[in-house]
């Protein structure tokens, strides 16, 4: 009796297991979900300002729901558009972006990169993301340059360790970001000082969400601060959260809206559109893009 009851708990328990990848992998990587947050860092007689937040694409060629899913997002009708990088997951992602963004490169925009900009991707041991200290693996160059190229010449801003001022919504907004620090190549110093006083809000860009960089635009009066990379932890435990945000955020602000500790600015981290092609799977956390909505203090 004892070897029936074990073997039917083994059997159950393979059971369970395989329906939760099979939903994992089949229907939430899919189930593309618009997030709305309001954020009060405008000034008392300001009108509201509408960010469309995009990040972690990981785009493939035949992505073809997702790339249609993004460029519907137009219909939010954003005032400014922001990505925050890991757009591409193949060497001929770029005309699948392309696809996807069209109907939003006439707002104004802007970006940084994320490591998946770079190069392609390699597969991985999941459970590798416990180890902080394991050594990242570049897979094949992508086309950074001619991403790079088709979103500045639309008119967006690249904000890869660079800072400026534009208008969006009718309002004056400074933009600060640095490339991906989980690859070193941010430079914050290039870019850092203070805000300036003289905008309507400040905002600072930056792929992976390493308190260092945060702490640093915080510091210099940047009101809002916007991320992706964590993917919300892609597989989450349902009342616990993100397991790991493969970064030095803490995991309780792997995705949504946040206070940054010990400053008066907000986080916004993305949980991202895709996954790492070798980890196709999303559980207790789908696919997302965020429209906030900035609204006086």
């Amino acid at each position: 009796m004892r070897s029936k009851t074990v073997f039917r708990l083994a059997t159950g328990t393979v059971a369970a297991g395989a329906a939760a990848l099979a939903y994992a992998s089949l229907i939430e990587r899919n189930m593309f979900t618009l997030r709305r947050f309001d954020v009060p860092i405008l000034a008392a007689d300001a009108e509201p300002l509408r960010i469309l937040h995009l990040s972690d694409f990981h785009l493939t060629p035949g992505q073809h729901r997702k790339q249609r899913w993004i460029a519907e997002l137009a219909g939010t009708d954003p005032d400014l558009v922001v990505v925050t990088g890991d757009t591409m997951a193949h060497v001929d992602a770029v005309p699948a972006v392309v696809r996807a963004l069209t109907p939003l490169l006439d707002r104004p925009g802007a970006f940084v990169f994320g490591s998946n900009d770079y190069r392609g991707p390699v597969f991985k041991n999941p459970f590798g993301y416990f180890n902080k200290h394991r050594p990242y693996v570049q897979g094949t160059a992508l086309p950074t340059e001619e991403l790079r190229d088709v979103l500045t010449g639309s008119g967006w801003t690249d904000l890869n360790n660079a800072r400026t001022t534009i208008k969006a919504g009718g309002q004056t907004v400074e933009l600060i970001g640095v490339d991906d620090p989980h690859i070193g190549r941010d430079d914050y110093d290039a870019v850092a000082g203070p805000a300036s006083a003289d905008v309507d809000v400040r905002i600072g860009l930056t792929h992976s969400p390493e308190p260092r960089i945060l702490d640093r635009m915080a510091d210099d009066g940047f009101d809002l601060l916007l991320a992706g990379h964590t993917h919300g932890g892609q597989v989450a435990v349902p009342f616990y959260g993100a397991l790991v945000t493969n970064c030095g955020l803490d995991r309780r602000m792997a995705k949504g809206l946040h206070r940054w500790p010990y400053s008066a600015s907000y986080l916004h981290v993305s949980a991202g559109l895709g996954t790492h092609p070798t980890a196709p799977v999303r559980f207790s956390c789908p696919p997302e893009a965020s429209i906030l909505t900035l609204i006086p203090r």
